[in-house]
């Protein structure tokens, strides 16, 4: 596809609009109409032109042999995101009327819409920010009210946060395999085995480092998570070492919630769940994904169906009374009915949280290096559509949402939870709500100003290996928290 920006600048933006409608496709950019087209070359020209008081944003796509063009007029405007949204409303009207594809999120490509959608109640009240949504971003009458329940949802835990607070990532960036849709920095543990203990050393190291800072700051701990990759995927005596430097570092009196992904049922026995339960964890996440084999086959899961179901029997007599279930829509191989019966087995259990996902052919999965777009990704709209019905009618209510790019659909990922159960944490790191310290490789530092909007992160080294050899350089980096804040407090 060639991407022709004329009279703009706005590459990103355009070239995201563009994915909602050909996630996999090559996109080559362009910004001169003179550059040359290869005859079966689809061929998008996006255009701005100013005629004194007014501007028109220009859209005309010849795919595949269908040709279609619209304009959006407007005032000249200095604002930015008004350019933006009136080239994005054409680039939406044209390649619709050409793909026959109607985007339920309209014009919006970013991760967080119910964060939007809280904005605009905040400046313009609950009816204008929906209305909003619905006339100026395209977006659909259903993902509207999607976008309006999750923020209201997420009022009451935000409410819950003060200035001092922060909470607490961990990263274990290792699991049994990989999956085929999977673009997460993690190993195998067969891959990686000669560097997990000195993984656990360096990260036991960094904890009681971050503690530390965060008693020198007179941070307060609202939450921590365990993620990855797969927590669970360490040996129970590993899992025991960070979970004890966790209890032991920081001022869990003011902890709200304390999650450990346990995502792979594979990697879970009654040891590992004792340690958990013991270590005071008192959220976890068991995901089938699935619970078709075949389909489970498809993506290169080990466990199957049954084990899933296991061991979740397994938590709850050991006591867990919050568990989270992942599903995703889209996994190739699945069907509308069996997606269904997927939702059903999940609800039949009871789980507090069933988190809704919608795949995503990110750049470094299997699945987008073979240029594969599996056969359901044509369901997966209908998918996640018949997910909200279930759920809701279940006793389900949606409390958190992002989206990820290259999403089948454009799509979002919901979380959904029994009254009183949302996750506090999944809450605030999405919504950044306030600062995230995050320990071991592939982690992010997302510090956010006290009482302000300013957000600053710090990258920890991506790979295990790299994590080990440069664990110096990148405590040297941490630093920075410190400034941060000594900067916002003198600011103040």
């Amino acid at each position: 596809m060639i991407l022709f920006l004329v009279g703009h600048t706005y590459k990103y933006e355009s070239e995201k609009v563009c994915r909602i409608f050909f996630p996999l496709e090559k996109i080559v950019f362009a910004d001169s109409l003179s550059f040359p087209v290869p005859e079966d070359s689809k061929k998008v020209v996006t255009e701005m032109r100013v005629r004194g008081d007014f501007t028109d944003y220009i859209c005309t796509a010849d795919i595949d042999g269908v040709r279609s063009s619209h304009t959006v007029t407007g005032r000249t405007e200095k604002e930015v995101v008004i350019e933006e949204n009136s080239l994005a409303v054409a680039m939406v009207k044209v390649l619709s009327e050409i793909t026959g594809t109607v985007p339920p999120w309209g014009i919006l490509t970013g991760v967080r819409p119910s964060k939007l959608m809280r904005k605009l109640i905040s400046s313009f009240g609950e009816d204008e920010a929906q209305s909003i949504f619905s006339g100026d971003l395209l977006v659909s009458g259903g993902k509207t009210k999607l976008a309006y329940n999750v923020a209201l949802a997420e009022n009451g835990a935000i409410a819950l946060s003060k200035p001092e607070s922060f909470s607490l990532y961990i990263s274990i960036p290792f699991c049994p395999t990989r999956c085929s849709y999977c673009s997460f920095v993690s190993h195998s543990v067969a891959q990686a085995k000669k560097l997990i203990p000195d993984y656990v050393r360096l990260l036991r190291g960094e904890i009681k480092q971050t503690a530390d800072l965060a008693k020198s700051l007179s941070l307060r701990l609202e939450t921590v998570y365990f993620g990855g990759g797969t927590p669970t995927s360490l040996s129970a005596e590993e899992l025991e070492t960070l979970l004890y430097a966790v209890n032991e570092s920081f001022d869990m009196s003011t902890c709200r919630e304390f999650t450990v992904e346990a995502g792979r049922p594979d990697t879970v026995d009654e040891k590992k769940l004792s340690v958990l339960k013991n270590a005071r964890v008192g959220r976890i996440s068991i995901n089938p994904q699935t619970f078709s084999d075949e389909v489970l086959c498809n993506i290169g899961r080990m466990h199957s169906a049954a084990e899933t179901k296991e061991k979740f029997l397994l938590a709850r007599s050991l006591g867990f009374d919050n568990i989270n279930m992942d599903l995703i829509a889209g996994l190739t191989g699945d069907t509308l009915e069996g997606f269904k019966n997927s939702v059903e087995k999940a609800v039949s259990l009871s789980p507090e949280n069933i988190t809704v996902h919608t795949l995503a052919l990110k750049r470094a999965s299997r699945m987008s290096a073979e240029n594969e777009l599996p056969e359901s990704a044509r369901q997966t709209s209908g998918m996640v559509e018949l997910s909200n019905s279930l759920l809701s009618e279940n006793g389900y209510s949606p409390y958190y949402m992002y989206r990820q790019s290259k999403s089948l659909g454009n799509l979002e990922n919901v979380g959904w939870a029994k009254p009183g159960r949302a996750c506090l944490y999944n809450i605030y790191m999405m919504e950044e709500t306030h600062t995230v310290l995050a320990c071991g490789a592939g982690a992010v530092t997302k510090l956010r100003e006290p009482g302000g909007e300013l957000i600053e992160r710090i990258y920890n080294f991506k790979y295990p290996y790299e994590y080990i050899s440069r664990f110096a350089e990148m405590a040297e980096r941490k630093k920075h928290i410190a400034e941060f804040y000594a900067k916002g407090r003198s600011d103040g």
